[in-house]
């Protein structure tokens, strides 16, 4: 059974700037089905709102049916996870909240990210999940 995963939305924006390296690596991996990545309704809204603002868009090689093609098959392999309940970890970036609240409900073992930092300090822990940048968890 594939290792269950948040991809935070940092990574998939990397994967797309990018030419290479870990962050696309990990979709990669995700759509092998080497990871079991996780979803719900707050990172998939904030996965659209992300991937869709001008500033990336003009960073990006792909083109916008392309970059749609590439949510659309990442989607495919994720498994949509709701979350009953809120936890409130408290991080530093309150918007990052949800990404433990989906990898707690999903049961995931990792959360991949760029912002590490933005995860570090909070006042509720889950010692089972770890915050890994996408070239961490490729290591594993």
């Amino acid at each position: 059974m594939a290792e269950r995963v948040v991809v935070d939305t940092s990574v998939f924006v990397g994967a797309l700037l990018g030419s290479g390296g870990p962050s696309r690596a990990v979709l990669r991996c995700c759509l092998q089905g080497a990871y079991q990545p996780l979803m719900g309704n707050a990172l998939f809204s904030e996965y659209e709102s992300v991937i869709g603002r001008e500033r990336i868009l003009a960073q990006c090689r792909l083109s916008q049916a392309e970059i749609d093609t590439l949510l659309q098959a990442f989607l495919s392999v994720c498994r949509w996870t709701f979350i009953y309940y809120t936890w409130r970890p408290n991080l530093k970036d309150e918007a990052d909240n949800h990404l433990i609240e989906l990898a707690v409900a999903g049961n995931a073992t990792a959360i991949v990210t760029q912002n590490i930092r933005d995860f570090q300090n909070a006042e509720l822990l889950f010692p089972s999940l770890k915050i890994l940048t996408p070239a961490d968890i490729l290591k594993r």
